[in-house]
């Protein structure tokens, strides 16, 4: 009797060793079933601001806003560099993009738009009908484009919002009204943009209206920034992260 009693609390023991190691590994194995199921959100955004090109990190300061710009709707940065048909393609960063010297500058996307500048956009001062035909011929393989113009010297200044070949709005100023279509949106008259009738201008106008052209010029990144975004206003750690691609295109329209 005394031998079964000793015997007793040495299998109570075991058995409770045995319980303790059977829920440890029943504990661990539901834990990693749910770790398995469990949604993994940060690859998915990380794969929203994926370079195109990898780019070696720099200092960049801020950007020097162009005087001339395009946004695009689009996230596939190949796609728009195919409708604007560029020759020789090659990885390149914002701030070499931003010099001017690249021909045209295609950004990697940027909360949904991407980026061009460069020499080689058509200038509305220098003819309205060239310019015209480009955001149209794009826009219609593209869908939305927008265009800026702010020449602060001349104050030659336009805006234009296109979708699918069809005007939206457009307002180009370069000494007088070139191009004036489409009803004002929103943005531009919560801003007091001006915009002149063909064949009217501020010398027809009340005293000190002149102004308003200086104004209009000095207005169009806010009117970017609403319609799109303002170039000189993107994120350093964007900069940082990728390349677009720069070229030439294939005529100067």
């Amino acid at each position: 009797m005394n031998s079964w009693d000793d015997l007793i609390p040495g299998l109570l023991l075991s058995l409770l060793g045995v319980s303790l190691a059977v829920g440890t590994v029943v504990a661990l194995f539901v834990l990693h079933s749910r770790r398995k199921r469990r949604p993994q959100h940060a690859p998915i955004i990380a794969a929203n601001f994926e370079p195109v090109y990898p780019c070696v990190p720099i200092r960049t300061g801020s950007l020097h806003r162009p005087g001339l710009w395009m946004t695009i709707r689009n996230r596939n940065l190949h796609s728009v560099q195919s409708a604007l048909g560029l020759h020789n393609p090659k990885p390149c960063t914002w701030l070499e993009g931003f010099t001017g010297e690249q021909g045209l500058f295609i950004s990697p996307p940027v909360n949904g738009w991407i980026l061009v500048v460069g020499s080689d956009l058509p200038d509305p001062g220098e003819d309205i009908d060239v310019c015209f035909r480009f955001l149209l011929e794009l826009s219609r393989k593209l869908g939305q484009v927008q265009f800026f113009n702010a020449h602060r010297v001349l104050n030659h200044h336009a805006w234009v919002h296109m979708e699918a070949g069809r005007v939206v709005r457009a307002y180009a100023w370069a000494g007088k009204t070139l191009w004036n279509q489409g009803i004002k949106t929103r943005a531009e008259l919560d801003l007091g943009l001006k915009c002149f009738r063909y064949l009217e201008g501020p010398e027809r106008a009340r005293l000190g209206q002149s102004d308003v052209i200086a104004t209009n010029t000095d207005k169009v990144p806010l009117l970017a920034a609403r319609w799109s975004f303002d170039p000189a206003a993107v994120d350093e750690r964007i900069l940082e992260r990728a390349c677009g691609i720069a070229g030439k295109p294939p005529r100067l329209y």
